[in-house]
């Protein structure tokens, strides 16, 4: 009756170290996959954070770009108002002009359509010539937008 006791209480120690050595390589592999998945977080949050800074980024030049437009609009704005001031002096008749003075107004008109064709070039983005650079007089300057053909010049 002992020896059976016996045998029953070391076939428990048995079974119990057997059960606590697979609780250890369980332990031991869910360890594992949590320091893999760690790792994965890990990277994860470096990724975002690099994309939460590149997007940072962006936004500034957007907002830079955008501030330059604005600048630009505004100067187109007053370029429009002045030559809508310059067409509209007292009560001129520009059809009644056009009738009487044909090739001057054929001249003026031309001149003003290839003015407003270089001005949307500028403000396009075309480089500005030396020529327009170095403007100082008004019979130098790009009457139809001055202040974006011409930066150089001062009206007197």
């Amino acid at each position: 009756m002992f020896g059976s006791m016996r045998m029953i209480m070391i076939g428990v120690m048995v079974a119990g170290l057997a059960g606590a050595g697979a609780y250890v390589f369980k332990l031991r592999a869910d360890n594992a996959t949590l320091k893999a998945n760690a790792i994965k977080l890990e990277s994860a949050i470096s990724d975002q954070k690099q994309l939460i800074e590149n997007q940072q980024k962006d936004f500034k030049e957007i907002l830079n770009a955008n501030n330059q437009m604005n600048k630009l609009v505004e100067v187109l704005k007053k370029d429009l108002n002045d030559l809508d001031k310059r067409f509209n002096k007292g009560k001129r008749d520009i059809g009644k002009i056009s009738i009487e003075r044909s090739k001057v107004m054929e001249k003026i008109i031309n001149k003003g359509g290839d003015n407003a064709g270089r001005c949307m070039e500028i403000a396009s983005g075309s480089p500005l010539t030396e020529e327009e650079l170095n403007a100082t007089k008004k019979s130098e300057i790009n009457s139809e937008c001055p202040s974006i053909a011409n930066p150089n010049y001062t009206p007197y």
